[in-house]
């Protein structure tokens, strides 16, 4: 997946709003789109450098967008809509291999009045939706985890995900961790218990879960290493 345009370096001053960062490029300060809703916890301190890109879209108020924080000489994705097309371009070009490669991918397939998921893949008679949630937390070397704050609507697809299994649809989770130092997954039970203690039942039930890192370009990021999740860690 590549950047529209060439990454601008800043250094990150703060947060704000959700949705606001104040970027120091230069000798400027900067309000630039923060594209995460998450906490982005242990990724926040003033004085990290950062990359942004800037819009081509006239009319766009706020002309820059956060793409990547850097911590401790370790580049890390946090934003949340390039997850998606990370993946769609992998899922083409047949990187995750436990999809045919003959196959029909629909992105964004709504599955019933309330609820979409990132990907139908229909492979002759079998259809599977595909959920994708981007990872950035990471407290312990070489883990990385999810959620970094409660999550009422990863709850929420859980729960549809299992629905689907009842009307016959694979179903599968994506782990995409937006940085490449690490080479485990793990989902944060102490910050969200009842998201682990669903998803353990969702397994149960045939829930599939997929664990990927990425790889970092001076022109994009692309998905990269299957890494090692075990639900009872």
């Amino acid at each position: 997946m590549n950047f529209e345009n060439r990454l601008i370096p800043g250094e990150f001053i703060k947060r704000y709003k959700r949705f606001f960062v104040d970027i120091k490029i230069n000798n400027q300060i900067v309000t630039a789109h923060c594209p995460n809703t998450g906490s982005m916890m242990g990724l926040l301190d003033k004085g990290n450098k950062v990359w942004l890109s800037k819009t081509n879209n006239p009319n766009r108020k706020l002309k820059y967008t956060l793409q990547i924080i850097e911590k401790n000489n370790i580049k890390v994705g946090v934003n949340t809509h390039l997850s998606n097309k990370i993946v769609h371009e992998a899922l083409i070009n047949n990187s995750i291999n436990c999809f045919k490669k003959d196959k029909f991918i629909k992105p964004e397939t709504k599955f019933n009045k309330e609820t979409r998921f990132d990907f139908l893949i229909s492979e002759k008679k079998d259809k599977s939706f595909l959920e994708v949630k981007n990872v950035t937390l990471s407290r312990k070397k070489g883990v990385s985890e999810f959620p970094d704050a409660v999550t009422s609507r990863g709850l929420k697809h859980i729960k549809e995900l299992i629905n689907a299994k009842k009307k016959g649809f694979n179903i599968y989770l994506l782990f995409l961790t937006q940085r490449n130092d690490c080479k485990k997954f793990r989902i944060a039970k102490d910050i969200d218990p009842e998201y682990y203690n669903l998803l353990v039942k969702a397994v149960k039930k045939k829930l599939k879960i997929l664990c990927y890192d990425c790889k970092f370009s001076a022109k994009g990021i692309e998905l990269n290493n299957k890494i090692k999740f075990n639900i009872n860690d």
